[in-house]
């Protein structure tokens, strides 16, 4: 069985991050989607509203493809969570350069942890590069229109969240 782990903190999903789950499920059986716990971020939502969303948004497209697809909370160090749920693959997205330089590091660091769990980077959708959860975030806070960006459930969420 192929599994890869899709890690981030998806506060919140965007329609990038969909995008390149629907990619990604096409590639393996299993696909695990790794919710960061990163208290050091401060995260707009909570840990178990991420879940909820990430959950709720990929239902759909794991009846459309078959794979089955999970939202896995972890803490730990990303080569250690490949391991706990037996991923043989890291998916990553790209959207600029800037991405890519970081990333690069993060394979190196993951290879010499572990040189078994191989990493996979998918570029984003065109449509879909300059989607980031903080702009996003920031976006909604100043009243904007975030529709272009995020599913209506996750906008209608953020507009809640930043206006209750």
């Amino acid at each position: 069985m192929r599994v890869a782990l899709y890690p981030g903190t998806f506060d919140p999903i965007t329609l990038g991050h969909i995008d390149i789950i629907r990619r990604a499920s096409a590639m393996v059986d299993k696909l695990v989607i790794g919710v960061a716990i990163n208290r050091d971020k401060g995260p707009l939502f909570t840990l178990e509203e991420r879940v909820a969303m990430i959950e709720a948004e990929c239902a759909i497209l794991s009846d459309q493809t078959g794979t089955e697809i999970v939202a896995h909370p972890f803490e730990n160090l990303l080569i250690d969570c490949a391991r706990d749920v037996g991923a043989q693959l890291i998916v990553r997205g790209l959207r600029a350069v800037a991405d890519f330089e970081y990333e690069f590091q993060m394979v190196g660091m993951n290879r010499a942890l572990d040189s078994s769990v191989e990493t996979v980077f998918l570029m984003a959708e065109a449509k879909h590069q300059a989607i980031a959860s903080k702009l996003v975030k920031e976006i909604a806070r100043l009243g904007g229109d975030v529709s272009k960006f995020v599913t209506p459930q996750v906008r209608d969420m953020l507009v809640a969240r930043l206006n209750g």
